[in-house]
């Protein structure tokens, strides 16, 4: 590729919106990013909203690009990559899915096969420039085309990237569903702390900032998680009796079970989208 890579978002939804944004901001050309949406109005709020071109023809988009980023809803891509057939089988360009279950050999088939593919698992996150995108590329896929990729994403966030699609499904359960298991447990403890006599604000300060710092502690040093736990537990303090009672409530198990309803979900969900239209 011999100059900046151009990149056309098929669908501009919030997601793709932030993250197109979040590219800019992070280095990319504001004239090598644009997409297009369904309709003239959608793509006017779209293009007003995160600074960039926006417009309704997919075939122009894809004509001029190098990336193709599809962002469409789960039920409505294998309709929509059999109408952009035929311009990504002429241009062919690198197409990355952002879809939650669509496997990429589904992707590639509905594509007319032969096309560099790369499915992508952000999370929502991702719209605050702190989130994390599970990635993996089919065989056709070059490293320098992964290493866009790559950059792309961390525009958003953290990149982790997996050898196995199958893999794919533990990424939704561990860090694509995973926001939603934080946030259910920060209610708990607000719960816990209106019950004692904290307002609502009161405990959502404290809750919330509690957990981004402890985010921050497990991110920005060295030491594991396990450690971190242990450094604030003091022999026979109070942090010591939660995190006891934690363990004989079975929060491993919980976790565990949660973690393999989401995982099974997700292999489910890639059955039933993988059924061809008829």
């Amino acid at each position: 590729m011999n100059h900046s890579p151009r990149i056309a978002f098929i669908g501009v939804g919030n997601m793709a919106g932030a993250i197109a944004a979040g590219m800019i901001k992070n280095g990319f050309s504001r004239h090598e990013v644009f997409g297009t949406t369904r309709s003239a109005d959608s793509a006017q709020r779209a293009s007003a909203a995160y600074g960039i071109d926006v417009h309704t023809d997919n075939a122009a988009a894809i004509a001029q690009a190098d990336v193709v980023v599809l962002a469409v809803k789960p039920q409505m891509m294998q309709a929509t990559c059999r109408s952009l057939k035929a311009d990504l089988q002429a241009r062919q360009p690198l197409v990355v899915s952002v879809a939650a279950g669509i496997r990429a050999e589904d992707l590639e088939d509905w594509l007319g096969g032969n096309l560099a593919v790369v499915r992508c698992m952000p999370n929502t996150p991702s719209l605050v420039g702190a989130g994390m995108s599970g990635l993996y590329a089919n065989a056709r896929t070059t490293e320098e085309q992964k290493a866009l990729t790559t950059r792309m994403f961390k525009a958003v966030g953290g990149t982790v990237w997996v050898d196995r699609e199958e893999d794919m499904h533990t990424v939704t359960a561990i860090s694509g569903s995973g926001p939603a298991y934080f946030y259910r447990f920060v209610e708990a403890l607000m719960k816990a702390g209106q019950a004692r006599g904290l307002s609502e604000q009161q405990a959502h300060e404290l809750a919330t900032c509690t957990a981004l710092g402890a985010a921050r502690m497990m991110t920005e040093t060295e030491d594991s998680p396990a450690l971190l736990r242990q450094k604030v537990c003091s022999p026979k303090g109070t942090t010591e009796q939660a995190i006891m009672t934690f363990d004989r409530e079975g929060l491993d198990t919980i976790v565990e079970h949660a973690v393999q309803a989401c995982f099974g979900r997700s292999e489910e969900l890639a059955r039933e989208l993988a059924v061809k239209d008829t």
